[in-house]
């Protein structure tokens, strides 16, 4: 389904997506129809304004039905909310050095089903968790550089160790990252793909227990880039993604290059990696993965 500049995919469940493109809000849904959401939002622009949605049913302290997160990279740096009615407000500022580049909700508990903000300064990435009165704590200034569509671990043992844990990927390194709710950074896998600036592990999701679901991603148009993109946002069925040996609670990953797809599971005995697919040779892909309802 074709997008202008498509960057980032997020879902609260069921069969819409929430789609930031062309610096502008959108709903998709699973027949792929686009919808407007808020003509009052328009994304200040720089690197990677990802965004984030809680779950339907979120627990904890609440950050409102509807409403959806988006990272500020300049006048006001930090993350703003846009409430499901519309309004726009700064929801926190964020006064660590570095490229804010990645934000997820944690629906575990791990981090107190807060919401999860990733700054990369060189070498190193600070996180930190931010509660739904918009107070930032800081879970660790020295966790490797990571970057792009952050997840949070499914709970209960379903990903090995590292349940609970946020997940992110290394782009340069083609590497994957457990950061846990002491701040405590530790090495999941080795993605074995193509790696670099531009090129390596970039979106994440985990898979959900349905049926039936598309799993999305944006391939967002970059003129000059080796890999230009397309401006559509690529889908892969639940039987394709079965039929190459996923299960339920697996973490997927994708390059931003030509969106090289693997499959990561964790359970007791450690953490396999096998390849997925491969997308198409020119896509540019960005921020998360989103598994949408058929």
């Amino acid at each position: 389904m074709s997008a202008h500049r498509p960057l980032d995919l997020v879902t609260p469940g069921g069969g819409t997506a929430v789609l930031e493109a062309g610096g502008r809000l959108f709903l998709l849904r699973a027949s792929g129809r686009v919808v407007p959401i808020d003509p009052a939002y328009n994304s200040p622009g720089g690197e990677e304004p990802y965004v984030a949605v809680p779950v339907a049913g979120h627990r904890g302290c609440s950050f409102g039905a509807g409403a959806i997160y988006a990272i500020r990279l300049a006048n006001a740096r930090g993350v703003i909310r846009i409430s499901a009615s519309g309004h726009i407000r700064r929801f926190a500022g964020l006064r660590a050095p570095g490229l804010i580049d990645g934000i997820a909700f944690d629906e575990t508990g791990a981090f107190g089903y807060r919401l999860l903000v990733t700054i990369n300064h060189g070498s190193t990435t600070t996180v930190v968790a931010i509660d739904c009165h918009g107070a930032v704590t800081t879970v660790t200034r020295t966790a490797p550089r990571v970057e792009g569509g952050i997840a949070v671990a499914p709970g209960a043992g379903r990903f090995g160790r590292f349940s609970g844990d946020l997940i992110a990927p290394d782009e340069t390194g083609g590497r994957i990252f457990a950061i846990t709710p002491e701040g405590k950074s530790f090495l999941v896998a080795n993605s074995g793909l193509p790696h670099g600036g531009d090129i390596g592990v970039e979106s994440e999701a985990f898979v959900p227990n349905r049926q039936r679901f598309d799993a999305l991603v944006a391939d967002r148009l970059t003129p000059g880039n080796p890999h230009p993109g397309d401006d559509v946002v690529l889908r892969l069925g639940s039987s394709a993604l079965r039929a190459a040996g996923v299960k339920p609670y697996d973490l997927l990953v994708a390059t931003e290059g030509s969106a090289f797809a693997d499959a990561v599971r964790c359970g007791a005995s450690g953490c396999q990696v096998h390849h997925v697919a491969d997308g198409p040779p020119e896509a540019h892909v960005e921020g998360h993965i989103a598994f949408v309802t058929r």
